[in-house]
């Protein structure tokens, strides 16, 4: 069996049987014992996704599911990335393995060189694809980014709005300020803190279609005068914000961009303002992007250690207020979006095609299994200028974000009246 080798050094928990293209048949047993039941089967249709997988691991097995060169039974894809996430983690790369990690730490200057021109491209890639699309799977204001499950018992709309409400009292607004919102999607967060503000809200994004529809959603809302938006790159803003909020866009940044992008924001930022950064991390050293990732979802993308995104922000002279670390919140929000989506497959498929269906498919279930195997997480960074720009502990989150749980949509006298005007006292 061509395929063995790999099979043999990767397996040391559980067991994976692997069918080849010609039908011959390898069971191969980890160290640790198997859970009950029959193993996952990885079957080979094409003699070509042994060679590719081979060669290239990291690339290949997304690209031989998407053409149908492999299947999976007693399980899905799902199964099959977990197990090899959780044998990756612990089995011997050995030199050469070791060889390919290196030098794609290497690449990275190549690999992510996202200049504006670049960075459009790159976001129209992805950001850029139907409408439709995204209706198949997200919630009804297409929030693209991690949910926040209070108690895990919440619905993905429920869990949105958490969300919401939890970079809210993070951001400690109030009064008329002025508030930035880089990467704004969709546009449901701007919206959002619309409400919570008498000051105009800013977003951009580099989306013709997020900016389109955002823009429609502000008119259908009566937000016109308090929220705008327009397609911007970050490096093109200009102007002095009390509040500025970056939800899911640092992942495409890129490395080689992170002092660029902390000096902007630093430049962004008035003397007593506040900054909430939203971003997945790594729990792992510094890395790379996974090449089928970046091929064919997100190019120019890179997801940041803690240690490489608070050594830019302390180059920026920028002060990191608050970290939270929210773990396991992202990986059931891919549970809920790939469910959803693969409820509606066939609408998928009448939109682009079957290729196209499993390399989503692959994606989401690829993404929630890192968040489970793989030691990615979500950090959410909070960052000021002044040392007493806000309260000396971080209490007025919590009880903020109680005292509006399930309330209705907050209005500007009331959130005064929470946080008792003005700027806070740090006594």
């Amino acid at each position: 069996m061509l395929i063995a080798p790999l099979f043999h050094r990767l397996i040391v928990l559980g067991s994976l049987r692997v069918v080849d293209a010609a039908g011959h048949s390898r069971t191969f047993h980890g160290r640790a014992p198997a859970p009950p039941g029959s193993p996952l089967i990885l079957r080979f249709h094409r003699r070509r996704a042994e060679w590719a997988l081979l060669l290239r691991p990291r690339l290949a097995l997304g690209e031989a599911y998407m053409n149908g060169d492999i299947t999976v039974e007693n399980g899905d894809i799902l199964d099959l990335i977990a197990l090899l996430l959780n044998n990756a983690r612990r089995a011997h790369l050995g030199p050469f393995g070791l060889l390919i990690r290196g030098l794609g730490r290497l690449a990275r200057p190549f690999t992510q060189r996202n200049r504006g021109g670049r960075s459009r491209r790159n976001v129209a890639h992805h950001y850029d694809l139907s409408g439709d699309l995204y209706d198949l799977f997200l919630d009804a204001d297409r929030h693209y980014s991690c949910a926040y499950f209070a108690d895990g018992s919440e619905t993905l709309e429920q869990a949105q709005q958490n969300k919401m409400r939890h970079i809210a009292a993070k951001l400690h607004l109030g009064g008329a300020q002025r508030v930035l919102d880089i990467g704004s999607g969709w546009g449901g967060l701007a919206a959002y803190l619309g409400t919570l503000t008498r000051g105009e809200v800013r977003g951009i994004t580099l989306s013709v279609e997020q900016l389109a529809y955002a823009q429609r959603r502000v008119r259908e809302n009566g937000l016109d005068g308090r929220v705008r938006f327009e397609l911007a790159d970050y490096r093109e803003v200009e102007g002095l914000f009390d509040r500025v909020v970056s939800v899911g866009m640092f992942e495409h940044v890129g490395a080689p961009y992170f002092d660029t992008f902390f000096a902007k924001l630093a430049g962004l930022l008035a003397d007593d303002g506040v900054a909430l950064l939203h971003t997945i991390g790594r729990t792992d050293p510094p890395g790379d992007t996974n090449p089928w990732i970046r091929k064919y979802i997100f190019p120019g993308g890179y997801i940041p250690a803690l240690s490489e995104t608070l050594a830019a922000v302390e180059r920026a002279g920028l002060m990191v207020t608050d970290v939270e670390t929210l773990r396991l919140h992202y990986a059931e929000t891919l549970k809920e979006w790939r469910r959803r989506f693969r409820a509606g497959w066939d609408r998928a498929a009448s939109l682009y095609d079957e290729r196209f269906c499993r390399m989503w498919d692959f994606y989401l279930a690829a993404s929630e299994a890192a968040f489970r195997h793989d030691g990615l997480v979500v950090f959410q960074i909070q960052l000021a200028k002044s040392v007493d720009a806000l309260p000396m502990t971080r209490d007025y989150m919590v009880d903020w974000e109680r005292r509006r749980a399930g309330a209705p949509a907050d209005r500007d006298a009331d959130w005064n009246a929470d946080r008792g005007g003005g700027r806070s006292a740090v006594a």
